[in-house]
């Protein structure tokens, strides 16, 4: 029942204990419950809203940083990753395979706001050895959620 209420609330999280329990055919005190108790032990950390910022008059941008760095004796990639997650520009950091070490997700209200934070902050940290900064120039999907509607071709077929 556990993973069957995760699946609902990642798929909406507005959906009620009340709702939930009659889509498993279960009690809500049994959900409420539950619920309750993938919050206390941090299963549920947050419940989030998607918004499409371009149909806002928000200005931001995002990057995407790849960072190299030394891992630490005794703490490996750890140690590194909270000193970068807990700079309030930072929306996400993965530990990842291949080229870099950490993928960096960043976001500031210009371009040149993103670079000095990479070059003020995060560059200048003992153990990065690199970065490679990529902004993000539009945002298609996010999250499962298709942002745009598929535009249609209304153009007429012309046959020869």
């Amino acid at each position: 029942m556990v993973n069957e209420i995760l699946e609902i609330l990642n798929e909406d999280s507005r959906r009620t204990p009340e709702e939930i329990a009659v889509m498993l055919g279960t009690d809500v005190e049994t959900v409420k419950q539950k619920i309750e108790e993938l919050e206390r032990n941090k299963v549920i950390v947050k419940y989030n809203t998607i918004i499409n910022w371009d149909k806002t008059d928000r200005e931001y941008v995002t990057a995407l940083i790849e960072v190299k760095v030394t891992p630490q004796r005794d703490q490996g990639f750890d140690a590194i990753a909270e000193r970068i997650y807990k700079f309030p520009e930072v929306k996400s950091v993965y530990l990842m395979s291949g080229d870099y070490d950490l993928a960096v997700m960043v976001e500031g209200r210009t371009m040149k706001e993103v670079a000095f934070f990479v070059a003020e902050k995060l560059s200048v940290l003992d153990s990065v050895l690199s970065t490679a900064t990529h902004f993000v120039l539009k945002k298609y999907k996010v999250e499962g959620v298709v942002l745009e509607d598929e535009e249609k071709d209304y153009r007429q077929v012309i046959v020869p």
